[in-house]
């Protein structure tokens, strides 16, 4: 596998275009485009572009993150698009407001527009701080008739102070700033962007096979194997809710991500723990080890807790110190000032509701259980969790 290792945008804009394999993949791949479409544009599902780019460029892989960034080299972050050109331009999704809803349904033009600006940039600055990310980059795979058009525009927050052409006719609004045109659906609670294709690009011709079915076919002719290990719930993951799963998805004011906020004795500001609810230990009774048995917590950005299940029930994912996580959590992601209630809104604004605590099957030096930590959606699935 050819791999790359760049540290920087610099360094990805100019060794990008000289990955051979990579376009060699993407081509391979849409030749096999009549197993889904019978249209001449080629078609590619824009999870299998994900993963192409991230296993052929050595990139870190975020697109399950629910965050702003696909994949990932270093500091830099890298948002992954696929989709149909038409005259080298498309508006397209950018972000999704559905759980926001509430807090734009009343809003009007401008003032609608710089709250759309102010949600999107959050979520990137989300992302920039769970990733430690200093440059971003779109990379793009247009899709057009007989070919594919592959090439990297800015990935950049709205500029605020330069919204104009504001425009809302009621279904939609649009506007721009310095650089960029943006378009809202408010029926989908989607905000979109134009993207141009720029002077520098790479095509790909694609030559679509006419019966790719008989091609795969021959496969089965061999002994079969196994072509990947599927992830398996409470094996590999667990899912565990930041929201009260009493309350229909508000935070608990005083225990969670707001322990620090409980009566009883004094408490440390960044004081917080990560819900387990019982069934997690009912059904998965191996995901965890023993209550107070130390383990390693790998944080998205690559930092690693002292970390282990506390409180009666084993009811408590904690750091050690306690106040680590919440460092982390409150005041480099969330950006919560001391005294201040983590909300369902701050939530919804960064697009997660809970944690997902991956199983590396690994153990460090000292023999302690490593496992890694990223930000979720459970989509609303309350029932798994009610005790």
């Amino acid at each position: 596998m050819q791999t790359s290792n760049f540290s920087n945008l610099e360094e990805f804009l100019e060794g990008w275009n000289s990955n051979e394999k990579y376009f060699e993949m993407l081509g391979l791949m849409a030749r096999l485009s009549k197993l889904f479409s019978e249209n001449d544009v080629p078609y590619l599902d824009y999870r299998l572009t994900e993963n192409l780019f991230c296993k052929y460029y050595n990139a870190i892989n975020d697109a399950r993150s629910c965050t702003a960034y696909d994949a990932r080299f270093s500091r830099l972050g890298i948002g992954i698009k696929t989709f149909i050109l038409k005259n080298n331009t498309s508006i397209e999704k950018i972000a999704e407001f559905n759980k926001l809803r509430p807090y734009l349904a009343d809003l009007k033009g401008k003032e609608l527009a710089y709250k759309l600006a102010e949600f999107r940039n959050e979520r990137m600055r989300f992302a920039d701080d769970t990733f430690n990310i200093n440059e971003s980059q779109y990379h793009i795979i247009g899709r057009c008739s007989g070919l594919l058009r592959v090439f990297n525009v800015p990935y950049e927050r709205i500029n605020i102070d330069k919204i104009t052409h504001v425009s809302d006719n009621g279904p939609t609004l649009s506007f721009e700033d310095d650089k960029n045109f943006y378009t809202f659906n408010r029926s989908k609670t989607v905000l979109m962007k134009r993207f141009f294709v720029p002077e520098i690009y790479r095509d790909i011709s694609v030559d679509i096979l006419s019966d790719p079915l008989t091609l795969l076919e021959k496969l089965l002719t061999d002994k079969p194997i196994e072509i990947f290990k599927p992830i398996v719930k409470g094996y590999d993951y667990v899912i565990l809710p930041l929201y009260s799963t009493k309350q229909k998805g508000e935070v608990p004011q005083k225990s969670g991500l707001n322990q620090w906020n409980a009566g009883g004795r004094k408490r440390n500001a960044n004081e917080v723990y990560i819900h387990v609810p019982s069934q997690i230990h009912l059904l998965y009774p191996h995901f965890f080890p023993k209550r107070d048995e130390p383990f390693v917590l790998q944080l998205p950005d690559g930092k690693k807790l002292s970390a282990k299940i506390c409180q009666d029930g084993g009811k408590a994912l904690m750091s050690n110190p306690n106040s680590d996580l919440g460092e982390w959590i409150l005041r480099k992601i969330l950006k919560k000032k001391e005294g201040s209630l983590v909300t369902k809104l701050d939530l919804d604004t960064f697009g997660f509701d809970s944690i997902m605590v991956i199983n590396t099957h690994n153990v460090n030096d000292d023999g302690l259980r490593i496992f890694r930590l990223e930000f979720a959606e459970n989509q609303d699935n309350y029932q798994e969790f009610i005790e």
